[in-house]
């Protein structure tokens, strides 16, 4: 699986749509290939190293989850397998393998569709302040990490640069419309629902994850990445308790440590020391070994 680390691709023959944190993104006419590289960022700056695997253990995730939800929410994904991608595409094939996704284009709907089942993060440092997350009413006495009654739709703006804000349901449905709103939210808790539960089978606790939906063909279809260590926390179950944090299957770790240092969280990032380093690549890489049986 080891092909070194990926920080940039280069397809003078492709047009570039757009270069993410993460993703750097090619249009194709109708479709788009999605290219995960092994980029990291933690408060919103990309640091100047990469992590081994974390773009294919992207790539793996997004494609099981895509397939295991289907019958939930249609989603944009043509293929992962380069063999099956365009011509074209076949003499960057070994830059592409396992990394790649081949998707349809669609027309992005500018929400983050946050679902919450856990009291985590954001979510609980607001809930301290108002007992209540995006507007959303919790009971009192809920402690760090504590399961929710029931999962909660708690969606943000999706911002190209800076961090997405929280926002209210009703924001939503004036942005987007009343239908849709609900049909967001509404795909949003049982795409949830379902992950959470086979997740739980094998031993990780989806906290907490993040959807992003698009229009084709006058219908909603789950776009972007799905259930990854990026767009979700995922905790191991065992040694979980609430009233503190948990350990994670993502990018925490480092960001645990570069809360450490005298770093004011302004470009440019410092490099990470090889230990932090092969620690996050063995995280990502233990949340898809339980999720699908991947071995490295």
């Amino acid at each position: 699986m080891d092909k070194g680390v990926l920080l940039t691709t280069n397809f003078p023959e492709l047009k570039l749509y757009k270069c993410g944190k993460v993703r750097d993104v090619y249009d194709l006419g109708d479709e788009l290939l999605i290219v995960s590289t092994d980029r990291i960022s933690c408060f919103d700056v990309i640091l100047p190293c990469g992590i081994p695997h974390k773009g294919e253990v992207l790539t793996s995730l997004s494609s099981f989850w895509f397939d295991f939800t289907k019958d939930i929410a249609a989603n944009h994904l043509i293929s992962a397998d380069v063999e099956n991608f365009p011509v074209p595409l076949k003499r960057y094939k070994d830059a592409l393998r396992g990394r790649s996704m081949l998707v349809r284009k669609t027309e992005s709907i500018p929400i983050e569709c946050v679902v919450r089942g856990y009291l985590s993060g954001s979510g609980w440092k607001e809930y301290g302040l108002s007992m209540s997350i995006c507007g959303v009413n919790l009971p009192a006495g809920l402690l760090e990490s504590a399961k929710l009654p029931a999962p909660i739709f708690t969606p943000s703006t999706k911002e190209d640069t800076g961090h997405d804000q929280n926002i209210t349901f009703q924001y939503v449905e004036e942005r987007v419309g009343r239908d849709i709103a609900q049909k967001l939210k509404s795909l949003s808790i049982s795409l949830y629902e379902m992950a959470r539960d086979y997740a739980g089978s094998k031993g990780i606790i989806i906290a907490d994850t993040k959807f992003e939906f698009g229009m084709r063909d006058g219908g909603i279809i789950l776009i972007d990445e799905a259930l990854t260590p990026d767009s979700s926390r995922f905790w191991p179950k065992e040694g979980y308790a609430v009233g503190r944090s948990q350990p994670s299957f993502d990018k925490q770790f480092v960001r645990d440590y570069l809360e450490g240092l005298d770093w004011d969280k302004s470009p440019p990032a410092p490099n990470l020391p090889g230990e932090i380093i092969q620690k996050t690549s063995e995280k990502y890489l233990e949340a898809l070994r339980k999720i699908i049986g991947h071995n490295d």
